[in-house]
């Protein structure tokens, strides 16, 4: 793994995504919310016209409303034709609320996933897509049933030594940035069972999440999984940002993600600014030890 400079050899990657996460969409359409969602789209439309999906870790809306959804749609409807798909989970900000049907029914109407979780190739990669089946309010709770079908899913493929992309709204605690015990912002039920399964894929697997919002600044926003765990990255927000010094920060970030024969770049974007951000670069080597 190397954390700073770009990519070695002349080399072209086999794929190219973007991970964001926490957009919060809000039912005004002058929201500061509303307006870096269209901003983050209109940057990797620019930095990656060759992008084959956008990545979204939970909480598209602030609060799941109808009128939320309504204003997402929008935003997605206008957005530059050079845009890839849209692939996404939901987050507590989606579903967390109010009866669970119905918040669920509204998210899978709204962004046409096919269910609480789902999985799909792109370029011959798997991508994994996890959810809550309880709408609790902060937590994600995953069923036995989920676990065996995550278990399942990330022993599929006939080349074992390529990555295996998981996304889910929630991080697991003391890994990545805000999933500290002190700082409460992990929240998976299943957390020991979760792990479980990771540990058996740790290394395949590379887990995205969102939730805390921390600024991809910070120390942690990358976990290397400590010998035990796959790799994770903390997806920061595209509404706004959170510090270690457990302060709200106005912002926007989220990830590219470059995929070569022997490696996963990782690269963290400032897309209010229009930079990377070079504490948050992170080369991942394949296959790993």
């Amino acid at each position: 793994m190397n954390r700073n400079g770009s990519s070695e050899g002349a080399d072209l990657p086999l794929l190219k995504f973007q991970v964001i996460t926490d957009t919060h969409i809000t039912s005004d359409r002058e929201h500061a919310y509303n307006r870096r969602l269209e901003n983050a789209l209109r940057d990797i439309a620019e930095q990656a016209p060759d992008s084959q999906g956008i990545m979204h870790a939970g909480d598209v809306t602030d609060h799941g409303f109808p009128g939320e959804y309504e204003e997402f749609r929008r935003i997605w409807g206008e957005r530059n034709p050079s845009l890839p798909p849209l692939l996404m989970t939901m987050g507590n900000h989606d579903v967390g609320l109010g009866v669970w049907a119905m918040r669920l029914s509204n998210f899978l109407n709204a962004t046409e996933m096919t269910g609480v979780y789902h999985d799909h190739w792109i370029g011959g990669h798997h991508f994994i897509f996890l959810g809550t089946e309880v709408g609790h309010e902060l937590y994600c709770s995953l069923s036995e049933d989920q676990l065996r079908w995550l278990d399942e899913k990330l022993g599929e493929g006939d080349l074992p030594d390529r990555p295996v992309f998981v996304f889910l709204h929630q991080p697991p605690l003391n890994t990545v940035s805000g999933s500290l015990e002190e700082q409460k912002w992990s929240g998976v039920m299943q957390d020991a069972e979760f792990k479980a399964v990771l540990a058996k894929h740790r290394n395949r697997a590379i887990l995205f999440t969102g939730h805390t919002h921390w600024e991809l600044e910070a120390p942690r926003q990358y976990y290397d999984g400590e010998g035990v765990l796959p790799p994770m990255f903390n997806a920061a927000s595209v509404a706004y940002l959170w510090t270690d010094e457990d302060k709200r920060r106005e912002g926007s970030q989220g990830y590219f993600v470059e995929v070569y024969e022997d490696r996963v770049d990782v690269r963290g974007r400032d897309f209010e600014n229009g930079k990377w951000v070079e504490e948050a670069h992170v080369r991942l080597r394949y296959p790993r030890d």
